[in-house]
């Protein structure tokens, strides 16, 4: 018979080869996870079906306590509720003790864009070096395409249809969609594809490389753009997702067509996408209380 870390153990195994999670979200069930398990081991459960509905709110009484945040919490009832349900199809337990526990509520804070000016001064490269042309290029299409980090880092040449200006991409839940690039994208792209033959490996598929040839990796373009941020002379830190938040509040500032921004993002929950709204929103009450007549605050003598 199965101990409980052994069954774990077998629901993360199936959630990276069944399900074909990415590397990262099964970390992150992992160490969730783990705290649960603790907490069971603290308490002298050492089965599945000993922890019930009252030791699961207890135990998101006791991470609230401890400072973590609403969302943390969140996450970690959802690795239980997904681990219960795994389990039921085993035919290990006979309940779930996680469904119908809400987490604390947490104020959601806006992503942090770059405006219209900070991206053109961002991505006002004049350098002809190989990773000056790479850095741009790959710049310009997270900007473009509203690509995630791992998105980007994991793209081959042939995933780029230079002819139809399209991309396709495989996202969170293995899911893949194709995306539009736009015209200055493209011609960053063919810039750098010029380029790239110089320093790529023969075999080399990824689109982005590093210098020695091979794959560029997800810190390398973390550590590029907070540089490029501070060479560039934003006042505002610079990273992957800022981008990605840029592109999507730009789009629907634009167009008001939030179902279409869902697509562009690739979120399952168009509730995400939403937080775009309130972003478009602040701004509008900014630009409000600044032009309104009876919105503007006297100045005092």
């Amino acid at each position: 018979m199965k101990s409980q870390a052994e069954w774990t153990e077998s629901f993360l195994q199936h959630l990276q080869h069944e399900r074909r999670l990415s590397p990262l979200t099964v970390k992150n069930y992992r160490r969730d996870l783990a705290q649960v398990q603790q907490y069971c081991s603290d308490r002298k459960l050492s089965d599945w079906n000993q922890l019930d509905v009252h030791q699961v709110r207890a135990l998101v009484a006791h991470l609230h306590r401890k400072g973590l945040h609403g969302r943390t919490i969140a996450r970690l009832l959802s690795a239980v509720r997904s681990l219960f349900r795994f389990l039921l199809r085993e035919g290990q337990v006979t309940h779930n003790p996680a469904e119908g526990v809400s987490s604390p509520k947490a104020k959601r804070p806006l992503p942090k864009v770059l405006d219209v000016d900070q991206i053109s001064r961002l991505l006002d490269i004049k350098g002809s070096e190989p990773l000056q042309l790479r850095d741009r290029a790959l710049m310009e299409l997270m900007y473009s395409s509203g690509l995630r980090l791992a998105e980007l880092t994991n793209l081959n040449i042939n995933d780029l249809d230079r002819r139809d200006a399209l991309v396709t991409v495989t996202g969170k839940g293995n899911k893949t969609r194709v995306l539009p690039v736009g015209r200055l994208a493209l011609q960053a792209l063919d810039t750098w594809l010029s380029a790239r033959t110089s320093i790529a490996g023969v075999n080399e598929t990824a689109l982005f490389t590093n210098r020695n040839g091979s794959r560029l990796s997800a810190r390398s373009v973390q550590t590029r753009l907070r540089q490029w941020g501070l060479k560039q002379g934003l006042d505002a830190k610079v990273h992957p997702h800022r981008l990605r938040h840029s592109f999507a509040s730009h789009m629907l500032e634009s167009s008001q067509d939030l179902r279409a921004v869902q697509e562009l993002l690739g979120h399952a929950d168009i509730g995400t996408t939403q937080i775009y709204t309130h972003l478009d929103f602040q701004h509008l009450a900014q630009v409000y209380d600044t032009a309104h007549p009876r919105a503007k605050r006297k100045r005092r003598p």
